[in-house]
């Protein structure tokens, strides 16, 4: 971290110089960004909203499953892979970049013939990006000057990326009108292309394999620290999946149960019996409540990144970290409250506020307490790990039909569960002492195979002979 800093985020939009090395960073992420928004445009309408939704949950059970694939290549094998070779995280941006050009050029192709290769080649397209945002993260250290400028570095990126998926979209999307995903997919392969020759400016850093400046003791807190934090943006990742498909399933009218108070109502009209029939909506929402609901969503996130800055000069990551689960828990309280498409609305306004700048908080911790030889190994894992969740989240409206009321509830308990288990983990930590963690499925199998303290005293009484026996 030996460069200037940036320029503070003013405005609505970031100050960003081009000619240092966050702006090279920057350059290549939006353009990298825009490409990833032309590749949705290609396959939009492929899997989700071209089908029956009453029929389109093992499809989504499917696609759930397949989004889960690229993380196992990119946690084992890149991260390390990015912190073992000289210069491996600005090689790692490049051959991403390049490597999504090729493939988007072949695409063009698939999409005009209508070609099975279409899905493998959108499987490259996902391991390359999950790729590319780990090598990202994991560069992002070293073109600010100190600690405190990360969420700011973090939040910029995260602005400029949702502005260049909108500039993206909308050429691509005229485009699409006029000419069809084959064209889409040609500009595609052309933005990354640029994206290509904005990685290579990017500049190499040399990662040193020891850190003589911390003590071990220093080291283990950090790692408490670190696992600690990333158990509260595993509770977000988990709650984002779960609002997710909560809303877009009953958006697309698979949500056909009449609310509770709509049946308690008519019971206490007509005691003899209710016909369901007169209290069941009637097929899907109209069209623009999605886009509603969808416009909240790309608000809440761009207020999120926005707001993390200057949050974070107030309070440390931790805090802004769980207060992200704070405005989640709200978020879900106030959508049951309120209901229908407002309730909808503001659970996905807070849900995407929660996850902007929880994100940058997260990333920030990473990047501020991880020695710069594992950052690539950690944000490789942890993307895995986060990926996952996001899917056993996603997995629940899919396999099960939630009415959005009861939806709100969950995602009030979990958040506001996971706020409280994370603030009491801090408040730990600040101690010197280490917090309670969630013990994984290996821990429980090797605790209930090995023997007790007492069974272990018990033997060593015994000896290899087995009990003595009195004369």
């Amino acid at each position: 971290m030996n460069e200037p800093p940036t320029g503070r985020t003013t405005g609505t939009l970031p100050r960003v110089d081009l000619g240092a090395p966050f702006g090279r960073l920057a350059l290549a992420h939006v353009l990298s960004l825009g490409g990833d928004a032309l590749v949705a445009l290609v396959l939009a309408g492929s899997l989700f909203f071209s089908i029956d939704p009453a029929g389109a949950r093992w499809r989504i059970a499917l696609y759930l499953a397949f989004t889960m694939a690229p993380f196992a290549l990119v946690g084992p094998l890149i991260g390390p892979v990015m912190d073992r070779v000289k210069g491996g995280r600005q090689l790692m941006l490049t051959l991403t970049t390049a490597l999504r050009s090729l493939v988007a050029f072949t695409m063009v192709a698939s999409v005009a013939s209508e070609s099975l290769l279409l899905f493998p080649e959108a499987f490259l397209m996902l391991v390359l990006s999950k790729s590319y945002a780990v090598a990202k993260a994991s560069v992002v250290p070293s073109t600010v000057s100190n600690d405190s400028e990360l969420v700011e570095a973090n939040s910029k990126l995260q602005i400029l990326g949702g502005l260049a998926a909108f500039a993206a979209g909308v050429p691509g999307g005229l485009l699409l009108l006029i000419s069809g995903p084959p064209a889409v997919a040609a500009l595609c392969a052309l933005v990354f292309m640029a994206a290509t020759v904005a990685a290579l400016r990017v500049p190499r850093t040399v990662v040193s394999l020891e850190d003589e400046s911390h003590s071990a003791h220093e080291t283990e807190q950090a790692a408490v620290t670190i696992r600690s934090a990333a158990t509260a943006m595993g509770t977000l990742r988990w709650l984002i999946g779960f609002v997710t498909f909560l809303i877009a399933f009953a958006l697309r009218g698979s949500d056909t149960k009449p609310g509770a108070g709509m049946v308690i109502g008519h019971m206490l009209h007509e005691p003899r019996g209710v016909d369901l029939s007169s209290v069941t909506p009637p097929g899907a929402p109209p069209v623009w409540h999605f886009g509603v609901v969808v416009a909240f969503s790309a608000v809440g996130g761009l207020i999120g990144a926005w707001l993390a800055p200057p949050v974070r000069r107030v309070v440390r990551e931790e805090y802004l970290l769980s207060g992200s689960l704070v405005v989640a828990a709200a978020s879900g309280i106030l959508g049951a409250m309120v209901g229908g498409l407002i309730g909808m609305s503001i659970l996905a306004l807070g849900a995407a506020i929660s996850a902007a700048a929880g994100k940058q908080a997260f990333d920030a911790v990473v990047q501020r307490d991880a020695h710069e030889s594992e950052r690539g190994r950690l944000f490789g894992r942890f993307e895995s790990s986060f990926q996952i969740i996001w899917v056993l989240g996603a997995a629940v409206p899919v396999v099960i039909a939630v009415p959005v009321g009861l939806g709100s509830l969950v995602a009030f308990v979990v958040a506001a569960a996971g706020a409280l288990f994370y603030a009491y983990s801090v408040r730990v930590i600040t101690r010197g002492e280490v917090p309670p963690t969630i013990p994984r499925g290996s821990d429980v199998v090797a605790r209930f195979r090995s023997p007790s303290p007492e069974s272990r005293e018990s033997q060593s009484r015994q000896g290899p002979q087995g009990p003595s026996r009195q004369p």
